[in-house]
């Protein structure tokens, strides 16, 4: 048995890396293809009585360490300098603004049409509010380096925004002035232990000479995350912090403390650190999907009465997506398209107490809002082909530069 469990993994595995591969030229979102593999496998081992043990323990546990692994490689990608600077704020802009716009308005519009408190309708509506960067970067593969890098930074920035303000709304028993106060101070609190572990962490990766190094600085990683969650501190801003510091490290060259770092040095060894963190984090996310695909029930999918949620969240969705790229001055195609829902609000869902839960935000929305925006983001980028388009040109460009040259 255990021998035909780890072939099973080993295959679903190479199958993934197959749909990541060719998702370059079929612009259909791998996981599309890994929900539907697992849905698959669950009605083939119904046909023919197969006892899988009961997957749901599971689940939490592959999301949350998908969840740090996803930002931290976002976070790696993250350039800040004054190259970046537009992009960053607008990408913060149309993160947060939506997120905030959609959450407090279903939550008035739960509060006093279905008697449920602002603190209930926050923590029911919050997960569905933000983009997943799972299925946004990958999918983005195809586009121009413009385009993904807003990708990047939107996506990678709804994550933390949308997790803080959920852990905001989770925070004490009443939404108030004084809880806002103390949440703050945890914030500030977070932000001084990120400073200080993610330079900890900078010098370990840098100084130590070991074979086995990068394994262990991401489980220092997960530790610090899961103690901070613990004492219900914003975790998830050191994930970033950390990111950020060791994709930037050339920036703070000029600081003292640094002044005989050996930058070279580092550099090549983050770029060896962010290649074990996108291997990890294929492995995750993959068996994430092939799991969660794998627990659908399919009456969930097709369920009708939970459709007018779905829709109507989808709805606002993509009209306040047009709305603040058009704002932003941004290209609406295909950037329009690609505002997912995934392992993120899978895990803020499952994360809902049940004498929280709003029993008509249930699995089934959760499924279905899941679906519909990828599905329209698989729509959208079918039709995009200005991206590769514009790659060609450019190498094409310069070819005809160097040859006349």
């Amino acid at each position: 048995m255990a021998e035909i469990f780890i072939i099973g993994i080993c295959v679903i595995l190479l199958i993934s890396y197959l749909f990541d591969i060719t998702t370059k030229f079929t612009k259909v979102p791998s996981v599309i293809f890994l929900l539907a593999t697992g849905w698959v496998l669950n009605q083939v081992g119904g046909l023919y009585d197969i006892i899988v043990p009961n997957l749901n323990v599971v689940l939490p546990i592959l999301g949350t360490i998908g969840l740090i692994l996803i930002v931290l490689e976002g976070s790696l990608e993250l350039e800040l300098n004054r190259s970046t600077k537009e992009v960053v704020k607008k990408s913060v802009l149309i993160a947060l603004i939506p997120l905030v716009i959609i959450a407090v308005g279903f939550s008035v519009f739960l509060h006093y049409e279905w008697g449920l408190s602002y603190k209930q309708s926050l923590i029911n509506i919050i997960p569905f509010c933000i983009i997943s960067s799972s299925i946004a970067i990958p999918s983005a593969i195809n586009l121009t380096k413009s385009k993904r890098q807003f990708i990047t930074y939107e996506s990678s920035l709804s994550d933390i925004i949308g997790v803080i303000f959920f852990n905001f709304a989770t925070f004490g028993t009443v939404i108030s002035l004084s809880g806002a106060f103390h949440f703050a101070g945890q914030f500030m609190l977070m932000l001084v232990i990120s400073v200080v572990a993610s330079l900890i962490l900078a010098v370990l990766l840098a100084k130590i000479d070991h074979h086995i190094k990068y394994g262990p600085i991401i489980i220092l990683n997960i530790l610090i995350y899961q103690i901070s969650k613990i004492y219900h501190l914003p975790a998830l801003i050191f994930i970033l912090f950390f990111g950020l510091v060791l994709g930037n490290i050339d920036e703070l060259k000029n600081l003292k403390l640094l002044r005989n770092f050996r930058f070279t040095k580092f550099n090549r060894e983050v770029k060896h650190f962010k290649d074990v963190v996108i291997e990890a984090t294929f492995i995750v996310r993959t068996l994430f999907f092939i799991v969660f695909g794998f627990v659908l029930k399919t009456e969930d999918i097709i369920n009708v009465d939970s459709l007018v949620w779905s829709v109507s969240i989808v709805i606002a969705i993509f009209v306040f997506r047009a709305i603040f790229l058009k704002l932003g001055k941004m290209d609406m195609q295909p950037l329009f398209y690609i505002a997912p829902r995934g392992l993120i609000t899978v895990l803020l869902f499952l994360s809902i107490t049940p004498e929280q839960r709003f029993v008509h935000l249930n699995e089934s929305v959760v499924i279905q809002v899941i679906l519909l925006t990828t599905f329209v983001m698989m729509v959208g980028l079918l039709f995009e082909k200005k991206g590769k388009q514009e790659i060609e040109e450019v190498s094409k460009f310069d070819e005809d530069n160097l040859i006349e040259e």
